[in-house]
């Protein structure tokens, strides 16, 4: 599932040209069960399944022997702290990174205990898995390593980057069923582009987003 999504586009050939390094494993493979189980059901009931902390054990520390090196190991889960732009930046300066994906009600908590660093969400709500999760912040990381994007300025403008949402974007052709675009962006006038940019970026964020104004303040 996830390298189905990795070998695609940017990512895809950030990948193909050596700019990132990134592996996928699957847990059933470190399983001691015959039957390839790596889930059971949970002590003292409960609905669903819970994955077992042998099999992820032994494939975080197979990793780590491969690398030569113990990678910070993050948990895609809903009690996490909420994925922001600014953790996004802090994790793309690590030289090395590890993503567990939960499945079913979760993992064994003693695997959170001794071995996670971190636990992260994608956002206030419950999926099927952490494989979409992981693939998020796996594409929001990689565009930001060097060489897998043109130029700085390909991330540095976008929302959420500075702590602002992106201004507008227009393309050809300049007049479209009757609406325009702005005369600012025809005119050459860089200095002016520039500043009529922050000016709508100040506005489109507090029209979409005033809570990102007042956390930007604080």
């Amino acid at each position: 599932m996830c390298e189905a999504v990795l070998r695609e586009s940017i990512v895809g050939r950030a990948r193909a040209q050596g700019l990132v390094d990134i592996r996928t494993r699957n847990i059933r493979d470190y399983t001691l069960d015959k039957h390839k189980r790596v889930d059971d059901a949970p002590y003292g009931g409960g609905y669903g399944m819970v994955m077992q902390a042998q099999p992820i054990a032994d494939c975080f520390r197979s990793l780590c022997d491969e690398w030569k090196c113990r990678p910070p190991l993050i948990y895609l889960s809903p009690q996490g702290k909420v994925l922001t732009q600014k953790k996004v930046n802090e994790l793309a300066q690590l030289p090395a990174l590890a993503l567990l994906c939960g499945h079913y009600e979760g993992v064994d908590e003693r695997v959170l205990e001794a071995l996670v660093d971190e636990e992260i969400s994608v956002g206030d709500y419950v999926l099927t898995g952490g494989e979409l999760p992981a693939l998020v912040l796996t594409d929001s990381i990689a565009r930001l390593l060097p060489g897998v994007l043109p130029a700085q300025d390909a991330y540095s403008q976008e929302s959420h980057y500075n702590g602002l949402l992106e201004h507008p974007q227009y393309t050809r052709p300049a007049v479209w069923e009757d609406r325009t675009v702005p005369e600012v962006l025809l005119n050459g006038n860089h200095a002016k582009q520039e500043a009529w940019r922050l000016e709508q970026s100040l506005e489109v964020t507090k029209r979409k987003r005033p809570d990102l104004l007042f956390l930007k303040k604080k």
